[in-house]
């Protein structure tokens, strides 16, 4: 059984970063995608509405965002993705020094076999 992750983080303003951010997305690096792979990620997808973007992840019960995290640093290839990405990337408010991608709460659940 998975368990699923929402994480949300902004893209900055100007059409053309966006533009490029998309293209960039439909050619991922081999070695980021392993990266994912190697952490307990098995199914990852990123929506966008206008600069705001939203990230599920599905993962295997041991998966560990700070495991994610340690393995990131030890890699140069995935270091050199996320300068890149950090380009077309801005944090949220409130976002602590260091840090991107924020999860998100659930605070609604619908599910038409459980809820009546």
């Amino acid at each position: 059984m998975t368990l699923r992750h929402l994480l949300t983080l902004d893209l900055k303003d100007d059409p053309a970063l966006i533009a490029e951010y998309r293209r960039h997305h439909q050619e991922v690096w081999p070695e980021v995608l392993a990266s994912l792979r190697a952490s307990g990620i098995v199914d990852a997808e990123i929506y966008l509405r206008g600069t705001r973007m939203v990230m599920v992840l599905e993962v295997e019960p041991g998966f560990s965002f700070d495991d994610k995290a340690r393995a990131d640093a030890e890699s140069s290839v995935v270091q050199r993705w996320e300068t890149l990405m950090w380009k077309f990337q801005q944090a949220l408010p409130g976002t602590p020094p260091g840090e991107k991608w924020q999860r998100m709460e659930r605070i609604f659940r619908f599910h038409a076999d459980e809820d009546g």
